[in-house]
């Protein structure tokens, strides 16, 4: 992803992200692309979690669009402070952090070593239009020069 691809455009009544001072807020992205949703679920527990990849690092790279977003000229991420990755997942699966890994490793591609901050992996019953995957950072913000 690039630091100029576009917010993601909200499925509901809500804004991708919201600034707080020097906090950003996601709301949580799901693996869509121009609106469509790209994936759908549940995340299988015989299946390779490579097989999984690409779902999780399109709603990541959402969620990080999202933050961007909302930076002013001059601003960039500074670090990710908090992740959290929900996973629907059928009866048995319990390899929700490897799939959150997914999501770290693509921050901190992105971020270097502050794309790594707290995380959570949770398991739900269902998303938003069948999605496997959910995703929602907090981010701090710089301001380019600091």
């Amino acid at each position: 992803m690039s630091a100029t691809q576009e917010r993601p455009v909200p499925q509901g009544d809500y804004i991708p992200a919201k600034r707080h001072g020097g906090m950003i807020f996601t709301s949580g992205m799901t693996p869509r692309r121009n609106g469509e949703l790209m994936f759908t679920g549940p995340v299988r527990h015989d299946t390779p979690m490579d097989d999984y990849r690409a779902a999780v690092v399109l709603a990541c790279s959402n969620a990080l669009a999202a933050a961007r977003g909302v930076l002013d000229e001059g601003e960039s991420i500074s670090a990710i402070l908090s992740l959290t990755v929900y996973v629907v997942a059928e009866p048995g699966f319990t390899a929700h952090s490897r799939l959150a890994d997914f999501a770290s490793q693509y921050l901190r591609g992105e971020l270097g070593p502050d794309g790594i901050g707290s995380r959570a992996a949770v398991g739900v019953a269902t998303l938003p239009g069948n999605a496997p995957v959910e995703i929602q950072i907090v981010a701090a913000v710089r301001v380019d020069g600091d």
